[in-house]
């Protein structure tokens, strides 16, 4: 049997008054897109924070590629492999989307080195090859990462300028020159318009079928059930289900959710 890309075995975190996450447990194969589902309030933002290194567990146990793992910021959990797409973007306006992808790569400390320390050698860089030396590496790499998932972006264009759906691309493209073997999305279609969302799919399909599993956070019950392959429902911080959505319906979905037929 595989070795599942992530484990979670009884997770905890509770805070004053409230228990976010109380012994979850969750399993994600290599390349399934894996929804978590829940009500506002389930502990999902806070499971995934957990995954990502921005939160603490009270309790319970992180494998990774089979390995125990103690990621202790967002910073570790990259080099593990593991990346987070936020649902609200964290870029900065005044820059362009090229110093913007600069400052989220854990090779770039300063504003200065962006703007400074940056012949194309675009899809080597991509791939994951030799360091970036110059801005020029910088764009050719975002370039190349940006064509190979069908994600037209101007690395030159001032964040300012962007829709949000360019603003997605941005931190997806970040996202993916760190060549994820996890990658967490949160609410990713809350902003983006039917075009733009058939769009991320196919990206999601495509980074699926190289491989690379998915963790996708949302309420929107066709998605679901159109893009994810499994699916682990969260209600006030405890699973209530695991399941296939393919085989779920828009009333299966919301009883697992709510413990109760929707209205």
């Amino acid at each position: 049997m595989a070795t599942p890309r992530l484990q979670l075995i009884g997770i905890t975190k509770a805070y004053p008054g409230v228990v976010a996450n109380s012994g979850v447990s969750l399993t994600v194969q290599a390349g399934e897109t894996h929804a978590v589902l829940g009500e506002n309030g389930a502990g999902k933002s806070t499971l995934m924070k957990i995954i990502y290194g921005s939160i603490k567990p009270d309790a319970g146990q992180v494998l990774f590629n089979g390995q125990p793992v103690q990621i202790r910021n967002p910073k570790e959990a990259r080099a593990l492999g593991i990346n987070m797409v936020f649902q609200h973007f964290n870029l900065f306006d005044t820059l362009t989307v090229a110093e913007n992808v600069w400052l989220g790569l854990d090779m770039a400390p300063t504003l200065v080195a962006a703007r400074n320390a940056l012949p194309a050698r675009g899809a080597e860089l991509a791939r994951g090859g030799p360091s970036l030396r110059s801005r020029a590496d910088l764009a050719a790499c975002i370039q190349a990462k940006a064509a190979e998932y069908g994600l037209d972006i101007d690395p030159s264009r001032p964040v300012h300028t962007l829709s949000v759906g360019e603003m997605q691309r941005v931190e997806i493209i970040r996202a993916l020159l760190t060549n994820p073997q996890l990658l967490i999305l949160d609410e990713p279609t809350s902003v983006l318009t039917p075009q733009a969302v058939d769009k991320l799919f196919v990206v999601l399909n495509k980074l699926s079928a190289q491989g690379c599993s998915i963790l996708y956070i949302s309420h929107k019950l066709h998605e679901i059930r159109a893009l994810c392959n499994a699916c682990t429902v969260l209600r006030a911080g405890k699973v209530t289900g695991v399941c296939n959505p393919a085989n779920e319906t828009n009333a299966s979905l919301p009883r697992l959710m709510i413990g109760a037929d929707p209205p």
